[in-house]
């Protein structure tokens, strides 16, 4: 297992400093990825390149870059581009995002995701391999018919004609998707102690490939909070677990809410949904269980930690991203540094 830091997006409490000082820090312990997000805010291109530029070892990866703000070709020209400047060094998550970003923000129609996705990484490939772009298929088309486009291959030379491609999925049928068609899985609300669901549906998209999990990249991001007081560091996760498992999406369609109920957490996702959609996001927040949230992140002292991380290496983890819940950059700094100090005594490097 190895060790991952995820900056999330920009925010109105982040700053660029920050965030580049927190990925050069990680780049000196020996995390061996950076991963940046994007929502409707700061874009995940911007910032990783920026961050490939003054880094020297550690990988720069996309959580993700959103599949219907970009089209296939722009895609595979942006990770070209991005693997050329960092010298081989990123690695591509793709993610539909949902229906309010999609429809809302971007425009496009969020309407028959898995189709649209496995269309999507197909072009993806082909772009950058190098390959000459003709597909036809129920969602793009290309050359368009009809008119005066030709088959393009990519104006420029990568360093590698493939980069590790990641899916943010968090369904059982996008599971079996990104075992099938990605070398790695974006998770959130990983739990050690119920990974077997999830995995067992990656491994059927594997089989579908004749492949097994050998070799695939399980990647949960995961919150952490070092403190003596547990039940103080679950509050410091309480608003992110709300605003996922509440508002992040409709009543009707909400991914986040649905897999905390796959979790055993139906009345409460219920609950926190219901106090998140009326706009009393405090409350949503002070419902979260803390039990879920223990089970979802690392909080607790060193030892507490260093044992934790043995639970994801036994889980299947392959990069445990963490995400640092702190209010400022010395304590950002810290966590690196506390979590790079347990994964060595938890033995799991590999």
């Amino acid at each position: 297992m190895r060790l991952g830091l995820n900056l999330g997006y920009q925010t109105s409490w982040t700053t660029p400093a920050d965030h580049l000082a927190m990925a050069q820090e990680a780049d000196r312990l020996g995390y061996s990825v950076v991963w940046a997000a994007e929502a409707y805010g700061s874009d995940t291109p911007s910032i990783l390149a920026w961050i490939a530029g003054q880094t020297r070892s550690i990988d720069v990866g996309a959580a993700v870059m959103q599949i219907p703000a970009r089209s296939p070709a722009m895609t595979a020209m942006t990770a070209a581009t991005i693997d050329t400047i960092s010298g081989g060094r990123f690695r591509l998550g793709l993610g539909v995002s949902g229906p309010q970003v999609s429809e809302g923000w971007h425009g496009v129609r969020f309407a028959k995701p898995l189709a649209r996705t496995r269309e999507y990484v197909d072009i993806v490939k082909l772009a950058i391999a190098r390959k000459p772009v003709a597909y036809d298929g129920e969602h793009y088309t290309l050359p368009l018919p009809g008119g005066a486009g030709k088959a393009l291959r990519l104006g420029f030379h990568p360093p590698r004609d493939a980069v590790p491609l990641y899916l943010a999925a968090v369904g059982p049928k996008n599971l079996e998707l990104a075992g099938e068609i990605a070398d790695g899985w974006l998770a959130i609300f990983f739990a050690p102690d119920a990974a077997g669901d999830s995995l067992r549906h990656i491994e059927h998209g594997r089989a579908k490939i004749g492949a097994g999990l050998a070799g695939f990249d399980v990647a949960p991001t995961v919150p952490v909070v070092i403190g003596d007081d547990v039940a103080a560091a679950c509050d410091a996760v309480r608003p992110y677990a709300a605003l996922y498992v509440g508002g992040m999406g409709s009543r009707e369609q909400n991914f986040y809410n649905q897999l905390a109920v796959r979790m055993g957490y139906a009345d409460e996702a219920r609950q926190i949904q219901d106090l998140y959609l009326d706009r009393k996001i405090r409350d949503a927040a002070a419902a979260v269980p803390q039990d879920f949230i223990t089970r979802t992140s690392m909080v607790g002292n060193r030892a507490q930690i260093t044992e934790r991380i043995r639970e994801y290496a036994a889980a299947g983890v392959g990069t445990l991203s963490i995400s640092p819940y702190v209010g400022d950059l010395e304590s950002g700094i810290a966590t690196l540094r506390t979590v790079a100090e347990a994964f060595e005594a938890a033995g799991v490097a590999g």
